[in-house]
C-alpha cells in the first residue's frame, strides 16, 4: 500500500470514528428528551380517550407552551403530532421497561429525535423501524445517512446474496457473514458510460471510497486494490482486498462486468486459499470471497458453489436505483427525503 493511500484510508476512519463519538453522545443526551416527548405523548394520547380531545387542541398547548416557557423548544404543532404518535405506536409502557428485559426500549431512547420522525414518516412496518434504530445505533448513522439507507431499501438487501456459507462456515460466522454481506450493491454515485470497462468501475469505486465504505457497510477496513499475491513464482492481483475488523477476516471482492460465469467461482475459491495461506493469521476467521457482477441468475451462481470449499458470496452491483414496484409507493424519493431533511432541521428545536 502506498503511502498517500495508506494516508487517506487513515483519515477516512479516523473521520468515522470522530462521527461516531459525536452521535454516540447526541444518543445519551437525547435519552431523557425522548423519554419526556414519549411521556407527553402518552398523555394527549389519555387525554383525547378520556375526554374527547381531537386535534383541535394541539394548536392551543403548542402556543400556551411557548408564552408560558418561551425558553423551551420543540413543542411545535407539528412536533406535538410526532409525540403523539410515537406514544400510540410504541404501546403505553414501552419505555417503562427495564432495558435488560426490553432491548426495544434502549434503541428508542437511544435514537435521536429527528430520527425517529423520519422513521414515523418513512417506515409503516414497526419491526423494520426497530432494525433500522438497530443500524444506526450499531454504525452511528446520522440522519442524512439513515435517510440515504431508507432510499436505497437496505433492510431487504441486507443477507439475501447467493452463497455457500452454510456449508462452508461453522455457526455463528456463517449468519455473521451473511448479514454483513447484501444483495444488490448500490454504486449510483458512480458516473460510467455503458460500455465500461473492469478496471474502470474498480477506479470510479475507489475514487469515491467513502461512499464505497458506507455502501459495504460497518467493519470493512481497506487493505489493497490489485492486491498483489506470488504463487509458485507467478504474479496475481486481487481487484480490492478488505479486513472485516467485526467478522475477523480477510473479503475478497472481485469486480465483474456482466453476468455471472462459473469460472468467476473457481477463481475466488483459488484467490481464498491463497490469502488464507499467505496473510491469514491464525487468530482470523475463514477468508470470504464476494464476486460482484451486473447480473446473476441465483439458482446458477449457488449450483456454481455447491461444491466449492471455501466461503464465497455472488451479489449483483447497480450503478442506478431500482426499486422493487411493491416498495416504490412506501419508501421516500430523493425529493421527499431533501424536503424532509429540511423541515427537520427545526424538529426538537422549534
Amino acid at each position: 500500500m502506498s503511502e498517500l493511500t495508506f494516508y487517506k484510508t487513515l483519515l477516512i476512519d479516523i473521520k468515522q470514528r470522530i462521527r461516531q463519538a459525536q452521535t454516540k453522545a447526541i444518543l445519551s443526551a437525547n435519552s431523557e428528551l425522548i423519554s419526556m416527548y414519549w411521556d407527553i405523548g402518552k398523555m394527549l394520547v389519555e387525554k383525547q380517550k378520556v375526554a374527547g380531545w381531537g386535534a383541535a387542541v394541539i394548536p392551543r398547548l403548542s402556543k400556551d407552551i411557548h408564552n408560558e416557557l418561551p425558553e423551551i423548544k420543540g413543542f411545535s404543532e407539528r412536533n406535538i403530532g410526532y409525540m403523539i404518535r410515537f406514544a400510540r405506536e410504541y404501546g403505553t409502557s414501552i419505555l417503562q421497561q427495564p432495558v435488560a428485559k426490553l432491548p426495544e426500549q434502549a434503541l428508542l431512547a437511544g435514537i435521536p429525535w429527528g430520527h425517529h420522525c423520519l422513521l414515523i414518516e418513512k417506515i409503516k412496518d414497526v419491526p423494520v423501524r426497530f432494525w433500522y434504530m438497530e443500524q444506526t445505533a450499531t454504525n452511528g448513522w446520522n440522519r442524512d445517512t439513515l435517510a440515504a439507507m431508507i432510499i436505497s431499501d437496505q433492510y431487504s438487501r441486507q443477507g439475501s446474496l447467493a452463497n455457500n456459507f452454510d456449508q462452508t462456515l461453522a455457526m455463528p460466522q456463517s449468519d455473521m457473514v451473511r448479514q454483513a454481506l447484501k444483495d444488490p450493491y448500490i454504486f449510483d454515485f458512480l458516473t460510467l458510460s455503458e460500455q465500461f470497462a473492469e478496471r474502470e468501475l474498480e477506479t470510479e469505486l475507489i475514487k469515491h471510497f467513502e461512499k464505497f465504505l458506507v455502501e459495504l457497510g460497518a467493519g470493512f477496513a481497506f487493505v489493497g486494490r490489485q492486491y498483489h499475491l506470488e504463487i509458485s513464482d507467478k504474479d496475481f492481483y486481487i481487484d480490492l482486498l478488505f479486513y472485516h475488523l467485526r467478522l475477523r477476516c480477510f473479503i475478497v471482492i472481485e469486480l465483474k462486468k456482466g453476468e455471472f460465469k462459473p469460472e468467476y467461482a473457481g477463481k475466488m475459491n483459488f484467490y481464498c486459499s491463497a490469502v488464507d495461506d499467505l496473510l491469514k493469521h491464525g487468530t482470523d476467521e475463514k477468508t470470504i470471497g464476494l464476486i460482484l457482477c451486473e447480473s446473476k441468475d441465483k439458482v446458477f451462481a449457488e449450483y456454481a458453489l455447491r461444491d466449492i470449499h471455501k466461503p464465497i458470496g455472488i451479489s449483483e452491483y447497480e450503478l442506478t436505483r431500482s426499486l422493487p414496484e411493491n416498495l416504490k409507493g412506501s419508501l421516500p424519493t430523493i425529493e421527499e427525503i431533501e424536503k424532509e431533511m429540511s423541515r427537520n432541521e427545526g424538529v426538537g428545536d422549534e
